[in-house]
């Protein structure tokens, strides 16, 4: 069974990132970050539109980068939370730093899709 973060416990992860390295707190849309949290559980006809556990995290992160719900943070905030959702599912991610800025910002400017950033993460993953 699937563990899911809540919209709140993503903006705890938000608020602590912020704490950490700074920036201007602040969120910008409400409906935006629920959507994003709630996306995971989407299904059509009966089926999950993100069928495994990589592909629900990186939706959600994907989702986070793409649509800004916070007034900043919003790449810090989509990896950590990818990050948590997979650990909160018995998934731990081993990455290099520099790994990471590459990836978010690879998902920012979109020439990184989900299905290959779930099959990255699937590969990095124990």
């Amino acid at each position: 069974m699937v563990r899911y973060l809540t919209t709140n416990q993503v903006l705890l992860i938000h608020e602590r990132i912020l704490d950490k390295f700074g920036g201007a707190g602040g969120l910008r849309d409400w409906g935006l970050l629920d959507s994003a949290v709630n996306r995971l559980r989407a299904t059509f006809d009966g089926e999950d539109l993100y069928p495994d556990i990589f592909t629900k995290a990186v939706a959600l992160g994907h989702f986070l980068v793409l649509k800004h719900p916070f007034a900043d943070g919003n790449k810090r905030t989509a990896w950590e939370t990818m990050k948590r959702f997979l650990a909160e599912n018995d998934i731990r991610l081993k990455v290099a730093r520099g790994e990471i800025v590459d990836l978010t910002l690879r998902i920012e400017d979109k020439s990184l899709g989900v299905e290959h950033i779930a099959s990255w993460f699937k590969d990095h993953s124990s």
